[in-house]
C-alpha cells in the first residue's frame, strides 16, 4: 500500500529541506552579526546624583582597550571603565553637572577574535544620550499673592512656578528623591490669620519630569497636584522627614484632647500603608537615616540609633551619648555630622564614620546652624555663628568650608547681623543657596515665619557659585527657606 502525500506535506519537506540548506550555508560561511551595543541603561534617562554608573551590553566580547580608547562622553565626564563578558561599566568619578544633556559615542572597535583565521568584525557605530536633571530649587513665599506659598524656580528653564494654592501656609517641605513631588506641611489662611498654626501634611507635583534609570515607566504630571497625606483632626503635626527614598514619613505629633492632653509622639507612616505608632520611641530632634530603615533621635544625655522596621521589643542599633544632635549624613551613609553641647556652654561639631571614629572638626561659642557634606565628602559646607565682642550678646552668621583632611575652617561669606538664615548645597555642589530674613515688627506681623519662629516682613534669596572664580552671592528673588530639588 502506497503512503499518500498530501499537498501540505510537499510544503512542510520543501520548506524544512531550504531551511536546512540556509543553516549549512551559515555554518560554512561563518558568523556575520555585526557587533552591537545591545543596551544602554542612560538611554533618554533624567539622571540625578545617586547615579553614579553607567552599563553599556554589547552581542559580542569586544576589545575593551580600544573601547576604553574610543569612547566618548560630550560635554566631557571624568570616569573610569570596567568590563565583565559582554557588559562595560562607566564609573564616574566626579559629580556630574545638572541641567546638562551628554552624549555618549563609541565606534571604530573591534570584537575580539574568535581564532586567528578569522578577522574581528568591527561594530556599529553607537550614540546615545541623556540628561541631568533641571537646576531647580523650591522655597516659601513671603511676598503678595506668593505668601506662606511653595514656589519652585527652574534655573535651566528659567521658569518660576507656584505650586500650592492662595488658601494655605506652608510651614516646613521636604522633596522626594526624584524632584517630581513635594511632601509639605500647611495650615488653612483662615486659621493662620487668627493666630491659629493647626498644619497637615499634604504632597504636590512639582510638574518635573522623573525618568530615572532604575523606573522602567515614566510619568510626568502637571505642577500643583495635591494630595492630603495626613489630617491634623486628633493630633497636631509638630516635625516630620522623609526618608531618602520616599519610602515612609516619621511623624512628630502631639494629642489635642483626652487624658493625654499634650503628650508628644512618634508615628511612622510607609508609603502605600496606614500610620503607625513608634511604640516605646521618645525623644527629641530625629532624622531619618540614609538607609531609610532606621532613625536617629535625641533621647536623653546622647542619640540613638532606632529601627524603623521590626518588631517594637527591637533593641537600639547604637546609642552616641556623647552627642545632643544630628545634623547631616554623608549621601552614602558613611558619615555623619554631629553636635555636641560642652559643659562650658560652647559647642562641638564632630565627623563621625560608621567604622566608629569620632573627630572634632569644630569648636565654638557662637551657633552651628547647618553642616552639609560635599558631593565627594571632602569638604563641609556650614552656615555657623560668631558671638560679638560686646556688652550685648548678638550673633552674627557666616558662611563656611571644613576640609575633612585637616580640619581647617575657611570663612565664605559675612553676613548681615540676622541669625534667621537658612543654608542649601546644591546636590551637584555648584552653588550655595541661602536667605536672609527681615523681621516684621510686633505691631505688623506677616504671615510667613522663619524656621526659628520669627514672623517676617520680607526675606531675600542669594546664589553663591562655588564652580567659578567669581565667588560673589547674586540677589535671586524673595523667599525663604530654600531648598534644592535633589
Amino acid at each position: 500500500m502506497k503512503h499518500r502525500i498530501y499537498p501540505l506535506d510537499r510544503i512542510a519537506i520543501t520548506v524544512m529541506a531550504i531551511l536546512t540548506i540556509l543553516i549549512g550555508l551559515i555554518i560554512m560561511g561563518g558568523d556575520h552579526a555585526v557587533p552591537i551595543v545591545r543596551d544602554f541603561s542612560w538611554q533618554e534617562k533624567r539622571v540625578g546624583m545617586e547615579d553614579t554608573a553607567f552599563i553599556l551590553s554589547f552581542n559580542r566580547t569586544m576589545d575593551w582597550p580600544k573601547v576604553e580608547e574610543n569612547l566618548t562622553l560630550t560635554p566631557e565626564l571624568p570616569g573610569k571603565l570596567s568590563w565583565s563578558g559582554r557588559r562595560l561599566a562607566y564609573t564616574l568619578t566626579e559629580p556630574m553637572p545638572y541641567g546638562t544633556e551628554f552624549k555618549v559615542q563609541l565606534s571604530q572597535v573591534e570584537e575580539v577574535g574568535l581564532s586567528p583565521n578569522v578577522q574581528p568584525k568591527v561594530m556599529q557605530p553607537f550614540a546615545g544620550t541623556f540628561r541631568s536633571r533641571d537646576r531647580a530649587y523650591v522655597y516659601i513665599g513671603v511676598n503678595g499673592e506668593e505668601s506662606g506659598r511653595l514656589i519652585l524656580q527652574n534655573l535651566t528653564q528659567d521658569q518660576k512656578t507656584i505650586l500650592t494654592p492662595n488658601d494655605l501656609v506652608v510651614t516646613e517641605f521636604k522633596p522626594y528623591p526624584y524632584g517630581d513631588r513635594i511632601l509639605f506641611s500647611a495650615t488653612a489662611k483662615r486659621l493662620v490669620s487668627e493666630g491659629e498654626f493647626n498644619p497637615k501634611l499634604y504632597t504636590v507635583t512639582t510638574g518635573l519630569q522623573a525618568n530615572p534609570p532604575d523606573l522602567n515607566n515614566s510619568s510626568q504630571k502637571p505642577p500643583g497636584e495635591i494630595e492630603e497625606v495626613l489630617d491634623n483632626q486628633r493630633y497636631q503635626i509638630l516635625k516630620f522627614d522623609l526618608a531618602a527614598d520616599g519610602s515612609r514619613i516619621v511623624v512628630q505629633r502631639a494629642l489635642k484632647e483626652g487624658a493625654g492632653l499634650g503628650q508628644v509622639s512618634l508615628w511612622q507612616l510607609p508609603t502605600g500603608k496606614s500610620i503607625q505608632l513608634l511604640e516605646k520611641v521618645e525623644g527629641g530632634n530625629f532624622l531619618i537615616a540614609p538607609d531609610s530603615r532606621s532613625l536617629v533621635i535625641a533621647q536623653g544625655q546622647g542619640l540613638a540609633i532606632l529601627p524603623l522596621e521590626g518588631s517594637e521589643n527591637d533593641q537600639p542599633l547604637e546609642f552616641l551619648p556623647k552627642f545632643g544632635m544630628v545634623l547631616s549624613f554623608a549621601r552614602d551613609g558613611s558619615a555623619a555630622t554631629m553636635l555636641k553641647f560642652n559643659p562650658d556652654f560652647t559647642k562641638s561639631l564632630f565627623l563621625v564614620t560608621t567604622q566608629g571614629q569620632q573627630t572634632e572638626l569644630l569648636k565654638t561659642s557662637g551657633s552651628i546652624l547647618r553642616a552639609t557634606f560635599d558631593p565627594k565628602k571632602q569638604f563641609l559646607y556650614c552656615l555657623l555663628t560668631q558671638v560679638s565682642a560686646g556688652e550685648e550678646y548678638v550673633e552674627i552668621p557666616y558662611l563656611a568650608t571644613i576640609d575633612l583632611a585637616t580640619q581647617k575652617e575657611t570663612r565664605l561669606l559675612n553676613l548681615p547681623n540676622q541669625r534667621d538664615t537658612t543654608m542649601a548645597l546644591a546636590p551637584d555642589g555648584s552653588a550655595l543657596l541661602f536667605d536672609q530674613a527681615i523681621e516684621a515688627s510686633p505691631n505688623n506681623p506677616e504671615i510667613s515665619q522663619t524656621n526659628q519662629g520669627s514672623s517676617v516682613t520680607t526675606s531675600n534669596l542669594w546664589i553663591l557659585p562655588l564652580d567659578s572664580s567669581n565667588q560673589q552671592p547674586a540677589s535671586v528673588g524673595s523667599g525663604i527657606d530654600p531648598q534644592w530639588l535633589p
